[in-house]
């Protein structure tokens, strides 16, 4: 798992690097003509500032989060990475105190036992750093520490196999963004486009073993998702890694399931398709 966590030393964690994933326990611009003046939509223009208490040390902290039905839908990945048009929402889904150091996915955040609450104490808050106040938005490289610190953090309370492959998968998503969103006049953009590419592979490969797992052990929903959700996704994941008869049993099971949703069927009838044709070209090429 080496490279998931890189990057913690600033927080003063970095002897939590090599942690086993998997072990059991706003402005204006001036317009075209003359003084008139037009708002151009901005990043920030998306967002405010929350408050929240920490489960952990019982402070409270400001952090930027999203306004509710503010961000429009603009599409999704196959892996159903959710697209938004001008703000990138993933970056503002990380919950993290700046006090002590527990961070957790919005939906995870108040969730804390008190076994797990002394785990983090002893292994993070005992050694992190405190944080400035957030900034006015998050850049990519700032939302992926703070992604890192959660799956630190979700690592340390021994957490639910599912929340650990949940956070790699949408830290893979985060990753993602940030290629796209990389300047290509930059005389580095090759380079570090492709370390986007590799680190998302790695974390998308700790999603895949981390989903795998939960389906064995752990009942739906699982984050929010139902089976049919879970199932896609690991198959999706699972065909990328040219994985495929992993895939293709899964996604018959989706093609012929009677409860499945209609939308879910089509999305699943076409990665049937691709599966087939990855297949072939595989074979092709390797009779050459």
């Amino acid at each position: 798992m080496a490279g998931l966590l890189s990057g913690l030393e600033q927080f003063g964690l970095s002897n939590l690097e090599s942690m086993d994933l998997y072990e059991a326990p706003k402005k204006e611009e001036e317009g075209d003509k003359g003084d008139q003046k037009t708002h151009t939509v901005q990043e920030q223009d998306f967002l405010f500032d929350k408050s929240f208490t920490c489960p952990l040390c019982d402070r409270e902290f400001k952090a930027r989060t999203v306004k509710i039905g503010k961000a429009k839908l603009a599409g999704s990945d196959l892996d159903l990475r959710p697209r938004y048009e001008q703000i990138d929402m993933l970056k503002y889904d990380v919950i993290m105190c700046p006090s002590c150091g527990y961070a957790a996915l919005s939906r995870f955040f108040k969730y804390l036992t008190s076994p797990q609450a002394k785990n983090i104490q002893k292994t993070i808050s005992a050694t992190f750093k405190p944080q400035k106040e957030a900034s006015e938005i998050y850049t990519y490289d700032e939302a992926l520490e703070r992604y890192k610190l959660a799956l630190a953090n979700a690592i340390v309370k021994q957490t639910k196999a599912s929340e650990k492959a949940y956070i790699c998968l949408k830290t893979a998503w985060l990753l993602r963004g940030k290629a796209e969103h990389l300047d290509p006049e930059q005389p580095d953009y090759e380079a570090q486009k492709k370390q986007c590419q590799e680190e998302e592979d790695e974390f998308l490969k700790n999603a895949l073993e981390g989903f795998l797992a939960a389906r064995q052990a752990e009942s739906f929903p699982m984050c929010g998702m139902d089976e049919p959700t879970v199932d896609f996704l690991i198959a999706v994941t699972a065909m990328r890694f040219e994985q495929y008869d992993l895939a293709s049993r899964l996604i018959a099971n989706l093609v012929t399931s009677k409860t499945v949703n209609p939308r879910m069927r089509d999305k699943a009838r076409d990665v049937k398709e691709m599966i087939v044709k990855k297949i072939k070209e595989k074979n092709a090429a390797a009779k050459k």
